[in-house]
């Protein structure tokens, strides 16, 4: 697929991969729609894109807020008349054990992470089925493959992203819709910093592996190759990407490096 001057809507756009996205995007020619709850941010973001392309628009969106994705889809569609992909990269990440983590913690990452996303790519499915064209990009996690201390709640939004793409990249394949899953290992992004502790309060530390992570401009370069190729599913990251595999084949082998790094 050639991705130059699509038409590409992308959420979680306000700073992090979702912001990096935004960007590679626009320096191929792309008309943006971005969105998330932080306008100040958003608007940083479109600076930064408009460097590239005069096509970058904001559109406010909070994923938690169900009820209003249907106008807001509405309103996406109208910018430029139609969309042509979906970049599904607006969440939240968690760092508490089980034990000390709140019931309303566990629904908020699921309602974040999970059905808000969900939610709006129901709702822009009809488009995509009319013009029987349309790219979901799923922006997932490793942790969507195999779990880690500390990570309960987001593994579980996670594994539970991939259960219904993959869906959905079934039973609309006929419709032209397609589906690629992307799974950050550690990027260098405030996803520990913004991450939520047990009392639903944010973890407000950076942690070394993320600090030592993918830079953003990396990953997002690898993610649009991986968008090209029409992948159905790929891992970019470091040694933590292609523990998948293992997990794939030596899952109690996996378990031991888990349990012997316990990253937080």
């Amino acid at each position: 697929m050639n991705i130059d001057n699509k038409i590409v809507w992308v959420t979680g756009a306000s700073n992090g991969i979702g912001k990096g996205l935004a960007i590679e995007f626009a320096k191929h020619h792309c008309k943006l729609i971005l969105s998330s709850r932080n306008v100040e941010k958003l608007q940083e973001t479109q600076r930064e894109c408009k460097n590239f392309t005069q096509d970058a628009e904001v559109l406010p969106l909070d994923l938690e807020d169900i009820d209003s994705l249907k106008q807001k889809t509405e309103n996406a569609i109208s910018i430029f008349g139609r969309i042509d992909i979906l970049v599904n990269c607006g969440g939240i990440s968690q760092r508490s054990l089980i034990l000390d983590t709140d019931i309303s913690v566990d629904r908020k990452l699921m309602e974040v992470d999970y059905l808000g996303t969900v939610a709006l790519s129901k709702v822009l499915l009809p488009h995509f089925i009319a013009n029987h064209s349309g790219v979901y990009v799923v922006i997932s996690s490793v942790m969507g493959k195999y779990g880690s201390p500390y990570r309960s709640g987001y593994c579980g939004a996670k594994h539970a992203l991939h259960g219904f793409f993959d869906v959905m990249r079934m039973e609309h394949e006929k419709d032209g819709v397609k589906v690629t899953i992307i799974c950050p290992g550690f990027v260098n992004t405030d996803v520990t910093r913004n991450a939520l502790v047990g009392d639903g309060s944010h973890y407000g530390s950076q942690d070394d592996k993320t600090e030592n992570g993918l830079p953003v401009e990396v990953f997002s370069r690898k993610a649009l190759r991986a968008i090209e190729k029409e992948k159905w599913e790929v891992y970019i990251g470091k040694a933590e990407a292609k523990a998948v595999y293992i997990k794939r084949f030596f899952p109690k082998l996996l378990h031991k490096i888990v349990m012997k790094s316990r990253v937080r």
